[in-house]
């Protein structure tokens, strides 16, 4: 955002008032963004909850075959569209409307495909232990690359590390995170 490109922001694990807290530590202005087309906050989160959003972008349904057709009014139906940086905070939420065969293949033949369509960039949250290893390895077989975190509670005190993971040219080593009062992360090394 800071740079000028576009986010498209699924919120699925926390409210949107959340999100825009977040950028506004970080030094953006939520609101200012989406009125410029920069920032597509969606709210996924209070539809979790059994409530209607009074969001301006939300969605009526988290079953994918409802969820499907409003992607494909929004993606496939403007071919302009410009590319973006999506993020889709937890996935894995999807899992509690659908059985894991339909989201995954939601995700396989929606999101990843489109992106490349439009040369845009997907980030996909995921909860390792919650799916299947088919799940995982149908996922992890279409992405172009993993990013790993997660938190070493053996050291006082706790570590929040991450990891990439791909078959070729990546660093697989864990390497620690380090995070600003902003918000900002970067790696505790550099």
């Amino acid at each position: 955002m800071k740079s000028g490109g576009i986010i498209d922001y699924s919120a699925t694990v926390q409210p949107p008032s959340n999100i825009r807290s977040k950028l506004k530590r970080l030094g953006l202005d939520a609101e200012t963004l989406e009125r410029e087309g920069k920032l597509e906050l969606w709210d996924y989160y209070t539809l979790t909850l059994g409530k209607k959003s009074s969001e301006k972008l939300a969605t009526n349904s988290l079953k994918v075959a409802d969820f499907s057709i409003e992607f494909i009014k929004t993606e496939i139906g403007d071919p302009s569209r410009p590319a973006r940086l999506g993020i889709r905070d937890g996935m894995s939420t999807l899992a509690r409307f659908d059985d894991e065969k339909t989201w995954v293949e939601f995700e396989l033949t929606r999101p990843i495909q489109l992106a490349g369509l439009h040369k845009s960039v997907g980030i996909r949250g995921v909860v390792r232990g919650l799916h299947s290893d088919w799940a995982y390895r149908r996922l992890e077989d279409a992405y172009d690359g993993i990013i790993d975190f997660k938190l070493d509670e053996t050291s006082d005190p706790p570590r929040n590390l991450i990891r990439s993971m791909r078959d070729d040219g990546f660093d697989g080593r864990w390497h620690q995170l380090k995070m600003a009062e902003n918000l900002e992360i970067s790696f505790a090394d550099s």
